[in-house]
């Protein structure tokens, strides 16, 4: 019988071969597909225990080869959990064991891929996304006072024929109401809108007989300041001007919808909005390009929801000189509970030939990473080293130079001539 040392690794090369054997296998990479590192522990203990009696070690060599065993797997799992769990050939499946009660099942999802594309959840505004508002329904409630740069609708029967009244009337800021050369000007900003019929009526009377006006509101000021674009600032809040902010941040399009309604109903006669979200600037992904030792670049890109890693990559230009064909995606954890995921891209079958499996669809906060050809770092780190042993050189070599050219001509150059 050898020696315990020469046991212990025997029984170790028999471990990590142990597949062929059934009990007691597990993955080592990261979060395994069989069962977690607590009943992988169990496991790996109780198949050291039996291998240990198979092989007669010692029990204090077997004590002490399940206790360093289940400190490794302990570690090792606190420090290796989120490792990468897809290998070329494997089915694009991730799995990962966030805490969960004892005896619950570990989370299981499929990995989105160019042929097997998934839909978003709900989106959900946030800073600094940018809100279309459309005003479809905006009546001030009663009585209502006018206000400059609202729009008018005016209709004067018995006006003078060549200079009739009709058609919509803006009121200028200084709240005048222009009704023509002839009939000149009237200031109704204050007013309600029958006040503002009665002034007008009045005004006309003394130039013309008998006139009828009709005078409605065809536009508010306010509409102007709730359509169009809104950004949502950075304390969640999208500005409606006079009617003042409304939170939005952290809703959905139905939630924002209800609010900036409920905000406008303070002011107006059940208001009617159409919302929709103009650019999606709160969901992104990031494209880092490592630099070969020249710096890395980070470009930040809009996440619309049906990018793959190729579309990512060429929205950089494809891969650079400096680059190498290594590339994968790092996928935060949902919710940051679980394992954050590395997906492993095979450049070749996704550009030269036609495979989809690596060729992932992008989600909001992942991570394309473009790794750098070894054999370019290696060029820049000797470029960098020698840089300045050749200025010295340089240096030293103008300077002989000089000191050459002056021992030969002592007494200069004259007219060309030495």
């Amino acid at each position: 019988m050898g020696a315990p040392g020469s046991r212990y690794f025997a029984l170790r090369r028999r471990f990590r071969n142990s597949q062929k054997y059934g009990a007691g296998y597990a993955d080592l990479n990261g979060c395994s597909e069989s069962d977690d590192w607590a009943n992988f522990a169990g496991r790996s203990i109780a198949f050291v225990a039996s291998s240990a009696k198979e092989f007669r070690m010692q029990r204090h060599l077997a004590s002490a080869c399940c206790v360093s065993l289940a400190v490794a797997v302990a570690v090792g799992g606190a420090l290796a959990g989120c490792e990468r769990t897809m290998l070329r050939g494997q089915q694009a499946t991730l799995v990962g064991y966030p805490a969960a009660p004892q005896g619950v099942s570990p989370w299981k999802r499929s990995v989105p891929t160019e042929k097997d594309k998934t839909s978003l959840p709900t989106y959900v505004v946030e800073p600094p996304d940018i809100l279309l508002i459309d005003a479809v329904k905006v009546i001030p409630k009663s009585p209502y006072h006018l206000e400059p740069l609202d729009l008018l609708q005016i209709i004067v029967v018995g006006t003078l024929n060549d200079q009739p009244i009709t058609g919509q009337f803006p009121i200028d800021p200084s709240g005048d109401v222009e009704l023509g050369p002839a009939y000149g000007s009237v200031n109704i900003a204050g007013l309600t809108v029958d006040e503002a019929q009665a002034a007008v009526d009045k005004h006309l009377r003394r130039i013309l007989r008998d006139p009828e006006v009709s005078i409605t509101l065809s536009q508010s000021s306010g509409q102007q300041e709730i359509a169009g674009e809104h950004l949502v600032g950075p304390d969640g809040s999208v500005n409606l001007g006079s009617y003042g902010m409304v939170y939005v941040a952290g809703m959905t399009l139905d939630e924002a919808h209800e609010a900036i309604v409920a905000k406008l109903a303070e002011f107006l006669e059940e208001p009617q909005i159409a919302i929709d979200i103009l650019a999606y600037n709160s969901k992104v992904y990031y494209i880092i390009t490592e630099g070969a030792g020249l710096g890395d670049s980070v470009v930040r890109v809009p996440a619309t929801g049906n990018e793959t890693v190729l579309d990512a990559i060429a929205n950089v230009n494809g891969l650079s000189r400096l680059s190498s064909k290594n590339v994968w995606i790092a996928r935060p954890a949902a919710g940051g509970v679980g394992c954050d995921q590395i997906l492993p891209v095979n450049w070749r079958e996704i550009s030269t030939g036609g495979a989809t499996a690596t060729n992932y669809q992008v989600l909001p906060g992942d991570r394309v990473f473009i790794a750098e050809d070894k054999w370019s770092r290696f060029d820049t780190f000797v470029a960098t080293m020698m840089q300045p042993v050749n200025q010295l050189f340089g240096d030293a070599s103008l300077t002989i130079g000089t000191v050459q050219a002056s021992n030969r001509y002592p007494n200069g150059y004259a007219g060309g001539v030495p």
